[in-house]
């Protein structure tokens, strides 16, 4: 996890589901050169000597970032659930479709979503997020691809409908505004995961159940995606990638439904956390306004 207030965050490690043990003397951050080094693992120890000598430190009124430092990328895989294709008209791809977030939208998973000024179709999709834990390129199989994962997160990859679709070229157009990436509260390693693909989802909004599925219906696995994306691209440690939603996006939904200010829009994803973000209108800096 990472503690604190908007980019003074400090790295901890979450004890059971309501406390943290803070590690920042032996920790710089949660960032590259952390998850592609050993000191993960040594965490374990130093953590149950502070729980021991009572250090461990209440979660209530600590704001809790985004779990890793803001990454060199965040990739995005579109249709990867048969039911949201399904639900969007179009057929399962054979090979993954792939756009990207700007890295500076990534927030912590209680900070407020800002709409971005004069939106209209602002929705919602839970994920699982995968974390890069070492340098990848052309990874020969999902063996050495599951190596290269350092951990998984909750992500919700917020797009604006109208400047996705109606504003050609990519889609990176509806998913690059401030705070369009919460992400967290933590960051599992893959230890703690023992089967990522039976993990469930839940996305609500003002209390009602909008998207639950299950990462037993991803069209393409964690491991496969990042064997995949590795022939592409170079991976860092640190990068992030949302693997696709579940059906039940307001786009898909009769009729449609999008994001309006004072909407509570909260997320569910087992060993992964708990999201809870209220949506504002952006003001003249939204960026200021995040948190």
């Amino acid at each position: 996890m990472r503690i604190g207030p908007a980019g003074a965050e400090v790295p901890a490690v979450r004890v059971g589901e309501d406390r943290y043990v803070a590690v920042s003397d032996t920790v710089g951050d949660i960032d590259a050169s952390f998850l592609a080094s050993d000191t993960v693992a040594s965490l374990d120890a130093l953590v149950a000597e502070r729980v021991a000598a009572g250090k461990a430190r209440p979660l209530e009124g600590a704001r809790i970032g985004p779990p890793i430092v803001r990454p060199h990328q965040i990739i995005c895989v579109g249709l990867n659930y048969t039911d949201h294709a399904a639900a969007t008209g179009q057929t399962v791809p054979a090979e993954p479709v792939i756009t990207t977030k700007a890295p500076n939208t990534l927030s912590g998973p209680h900070d407020r979503l800002v709409l971005p000024p004069g939106s209209t179709r602002t929705d919602w999709e839970v994920e699982l997020g995968i974390v890069i834990g070492r340098r990848a390129y052309r990874l020969a199989d999902e063996r050495d691809a599951e190596e290269a994962i350092a951990g998984y997160t909750l992500v919700n990859d917020v797009s604006e409908r109208a400047l996705q679709f109606e504003h050609g070229g990519q889609w990176i157009k509806g998913k690059a505004a401030p705070t369009f990436t919460p992400c967290g509260p933590v960051l599992a390693t893959r230890d703690e995961i023992a089967d990522v693909r039976a993990l469930d989802l839940r996305l609500d909004v003002n209390g009602t159940t909008r998207q639950r599925g299950s990462t037993k219906d991803m069209v393409f696995g964690p491991a496969w995606l990042v064997r995949y994306l590795s022939h592409f691209m170079v991976l860092e440690p640190g990068d992030l990638i949302c693997t696709g939603t579940p059906a039940g996006t307001g786009m898909t939904s009769d009729p449609p439904v999008y994001l309006a200010s004072g909407d509570v829009v909260e997320l569910d994803g087992g060993p992964l956390g708990l999201q809870r973000h209220t949506v504002t209108d952006s003001g003249p800096d939204p960026v200021a306004e995040t948190h």
